[in-house]
């Protein structure tokens, strides 16, 4: 009876402690469709939301995920009032600042243009000279196609309004994640009207960042690797790609 009394004590105890752990505050892009975003009833939602959730879980650890404009999700890390954000690139400049976890999954930058555009596919950025193609204004896509001398039309400030612009046919070619250009492609219904280039620009994989030093990063990595290695998190990738 002693040994019983004991045990209940030791799970009481354990399940006290576990409810005074504070949350970890992890912060998030609220207009990053279809990979974090709120909902109408302004909740957070989205792929990458839906697989740092799930990998949260695998913690163990209580946790509260805010989604917010993009520069307040880096300064949130910066004064230490988020514990980590998502999600990240992994350059050398993101390295020198973050423990970065991860990586949580890859990005593709691809081209897409209509079917109709006589463009099949790229094999050197000189194929691209004789295309207006359409970027969003203040984007960063990758270093020799920045600086590459090409005909653009940066008058969008969102990838929405960049599909918009090549359905209108105001631009011939447009680039960005391929995942979220096709999402919005599906929103026009023109999934049919619309080629993705097979080359891709680049494949960059995306990492959620915690502070220096931040024990809090390995911890969620290693959950993030049972959950890859068992095959946990496919039917969320599957879900979003539909």
């Amino acid at each position: 009876m002693k040994s019983l009394l004991w045990c209940v004590l030791l799970l009481a105890a354990a399940a006290a402690l576990a409810a005074d752990k504070p949350p970890w505050r992890l912060a998030a892009d609220a207009n990053f469709e279809p990979y974090s975003y709120l909902s109408d009833d302004m909740e957070p939602q989205g792929l990458d939301v839906e697989l740092v959730s799930a990998v949260m879980r695998e913690t163990g650890q209580p946790f509260r995920i805010s989604l917010l404009p993009w520069e307040r999700v880096k300064q949130q890390l910066a004064l230490k009032e988020a514990d980590a954000g998502f999600v990240f690139t992994g350059t050398l400049e993101r390295r020198a600042q973050y423990d970065l976890a991860g990586p949580l999954r890859k990005g593709q930058t691809v081209f897409v243009a209509m079917k109709r555009n006589p463009l099949q596919d790229w094999r050197g950025l000189d194929d691209l000279k004789p295309y207006v193609i359409g970027q969003v204004r203040g984007y960063s896509y990758d270093t020799e196609f920045d600086k590459a001398p090409l005909t653009r039309d940066d008058h969008a400030g969102s990838p929405r309004q960049l599909v918009a612009m090549l359905l209108a046919g105001r631009v011939d070619v447009i680039v960005g994640d391929k995942v979220q250009l096709m999402y919005f492609v599906q929103e026009q219904k023109a999934a049919g009207l619309v080629r993705v280039l097979p080359r891709p620009l680049v494949e960059m994989p995306r990492y959620v960042a915690f502070a220096k030093g931040d024990p809090r990063a390995r911890q969620f990595e290693a959950a993030l690797k049972r959950l890859q290695q068992s095959g946990t998190l496919q039917p969320i990738f599957q879900r979003w790609a539909q």
